[in-house]
């Protein structure tokens, strides 16, 4: 397999090739005078299997590369195309509502026309994702990394909370992973208005210390709004954990102001040293990514044999 990776994710790129996972592809993209994109290929891949490693998140500009490189590949003769988007941008928008796009379904429409066979990414939205995409998507589980955190930072004895009932199998795969009892997960009742985030809750018993696991950390209203009602219910310690660090805006900066003692979130969206210093810490997915593309190198090897 050959692994073409943009520059956003080079940190990533760099570590997969230098496990041996795959070779490493050349390839640049470039812009016309009047600014039309241009992707080149500067190896042979006739026959090959490729992986692009990036993001489709915006700006666009990174789309609309990501999809030129495929069909460029796609017509240079590779075999198979395989997306690697740890973050998979647009996954929210999966729910039909009057007038409004469905971007998951569009995005997942672009990835396969440019020339993609499969998507590998890291703990997809919902499992609504994968039935409005059109071609196989993979997504790999953080519970085993969730898992090393809590039982690193001795929060065996802390309370799993789900900000919302879609967080619930998430909360009890990595209690799972961390020899947890499963049991009842507590959970809100999320409602989204035009003034942000509601919560109703928590339902269920929590202690004094909590870690709350959810996929994404965009804004911080649906995290700000699950911490405000945590410490009305004399919660005194609050860990969170979350897959994706987008930091979007200033916002999220307030959970400092409520007893949350350490963010955690991976790379899988790369996020700025900077925020180490505001008790944020960055965990690799390499090791999650390494296992999924060796399993992917397994499955190819068995249809051959």
């Amino acid at each position: 397999m050959i692994l073409f990776g943009f520059s956003s994710h080079e940190q990533i790129t760099q570590e997969l090739t230098a496990a041996s996972v795959c070779q490493s592809g050349h390839f640049e993209i470039s812009r016309f005078n009047n600014q039309e994109l241009c992707a080149s290929v500067q190896q042979p891949v006739s026959g090959e299997h490729c992986l692009i490693l990036g993001s489709i998140a915006p700006p666009d500009e990174q789309t609309l590369s990501f999809m030129l490189l495929a069909h460029t590949l796609k017509k240079e003769g590779a075999s198979k195309l395989t997306a690697v988007l740890p973050y998979l941008a647009y996954s929210r928008q999966d729910k039909f509502k009057p007038g409004e796009s469905l971007a998951t379904a569009w995005i997942g429409s672009l990835l396969k026309v440019s020339g993609f066979d499969q998507v590998l990414t890291v703990d997809v939205h919902s499992e609504g994702d994968s039935e409005l995409f059109p071609l196989p998507l993979i997504s790999l589980s953080t519970a085993d990394l969730f898992a090393s955190v809590i039982k690193k930072y001795g929060l065996i004895d802390a309370t799993i909370v789900a900000p919302d009932r879609g967080a619930i199998r998430r909360c009890e795969a990595v209690k799972n992973a961390a020899g947890m009892p499963v049991g009842t997960t507590p959970y809100f009742e999320k409602t989204r208005t035009e003034r942000g985030v509601v919560h109703r809750g928590p339902i269920g018993n929590v202690g004094s210390r909590v870690v709350i696991i959810d996929d994404i950390l965009d804004t911080g209203g649906t995290l700000i709004s699950a911490c405000e009602k945590l410490i009305a219910a004399k919660v005194e310690d609050i860990y969170v954990l979350v897959t994706h660090g987008l930091f979007t805006g200033s916002d999220w900066k307030r959970l400092r102001a409520l007893n949350v003692r350490k963010v955690f979130c991976t790379d899988t969206v790369p996020v700025h040293r900077k925020f180490e210093a505001m008790d944020v810490s960055v965990l690799s997915v390499v090791p999650i990514l390494r296992e999924g593309l060796s399993s992917l190198i397994g499955t190819a090897l068995g249809r051959r044999n």
